[in-house]
């Protein structure tokens, strides 16, 4: 661990977008944010659209006005605009920031031209980023040949070519298909093994939550849990029994709960029980509803998605829900 409570240190940090005359009343995106990031380690903040977590890295990144909380980063405190943290600084932000147009190669000279690397540095930079992100052969064509794993991989390499202390990662995976996901944690593994790099990720996505060291759990501006991902899980020791209606979800929650004395939550369209021996469970629930009002029921261990409902009472769907709207 790095002295004087890690790499970066966060106490207090917050912020309020005030209201314009006709939108409503100013809403508070982040309040009593604190964090310890230590050198090689990799930190999730899980939670929904709207929690806080891009606030929280943007405050970080300087992207929107500090007015409350203290930044420390490598033992020293950090105030307005600061080039020399700039410097040690990647970040990859929710919607790509490279140039389709140009190839992957280009890309990144271009971003190690303005951190002042240039040459025969800035070529042999590059040709070792490219290489870890498994991206020589492709290096020379224009992004937009490329697939959208392939240009998310080249967004990270950008925002890492310069060698920074910390990375700020904003939904780095949102769009991409399983093998992309794999190989995008993968890259970053590797550099994290290989630099000590420290990574602060934002993510709706559990399987991705789960990947990191250590998770803060963040609700409507707040943080409502922070600890290792198999902590959290722990918390719930019980199975996780998954029920979708046929009708109005709503109703069968109600009855359920009713006839059986459960517990239910509704995650999306959803119910979600927890209980100690979801198989037997599954059993009563089948007998006790009539024929046709469940399309489905499983019943699983809990996953980090069944910790942030139990937490909150909220589901990471909505993040997955606004995304569609978008595309």
């Amino acid at each position: 661990m790095d002295a004087q409570g890690g790499r970066l240190r966060i106490r207090g940090l917050g912020h309020v977008f005030e209201a314009r005359r006709s939108s409503g009343p100013a809403r508070v995106a982040l309040s009593d944010f604190d964090l310890d990031l230590h050198r090689g380690e990799i930190v999730g903040l899980l939670g929904p659209n709207g929690s806080g977590k891009s606030t929280a890295l943007a405050l970080i990144a300087g992207l929107l006005p500090r007015r409350s909380g203290t930044l420390t980063f490598e033992g020293r405190e950090l105030s307005g605009t600061d080039r020399a943290f700039r410097a040690r600084l990647g970040v990859v932000f929710q919607q790509p920031s490279v140039d389709r147009k140009l190839s992957a190669r280009e890309n990144l000279l271009l971003s190690l031209g303005m951190q002042g690397i240039r040459g025969r540095a800035a070529a042999e930079r590059a040709r070792e980023q490219l290489e870890l992100a498994e991206l020589s052969d492709r290096a020379d064509e224009p992004l937009k040949n490329l697939s959208g794993g392939m240009r998310r991989r080249v967004d990270l390499v950008r925002a890492v070519a310069h060698g920074p202390a910390l990375l700020l990662l904003d939904e780095p995976t949102s769009g991409l298909d399983e093998a992309s996901f794999r190989r995008m944690w993968a890259h970053l593994e590797r550099l994290r093994d290989q630099t000590g790099i420290s990574i602060l990720v934002a993510t709706h996505r559990p399987d991705e939550a789960a990947r990191c060291d250590r998770l803060l759990v963040l609700s409507e501006g707040k943080t409502v849990a922070r600890d290792t991902p198999a902590n959290l899980i722990a918390r719930l020791a019980e199975d996780v029994v998954r029920i979708r209606a046929s009708g109005d979800p709503s109703e069968l929650a109600r009855e359920l709960a009713a006839a059986l004395e459960l517990a239910v939550e509704l995650d999306d369209r959803e119910l979600v029980i927890q209980h100690p021996r979801g198989h037997e469970l599954i059993v009563k629930i089948v007998e006790s509803v009539a024929r046709g009002r469940i399309s489905a029921i499983t019943v699983q261990r809990p996953t980090l998605a069944d910790v942030f409902l139990h937490l909150t009472g909220l589901s990471l769907e909505r993040e997955q829900a606004a995304e569609g709207k978008a595309a």
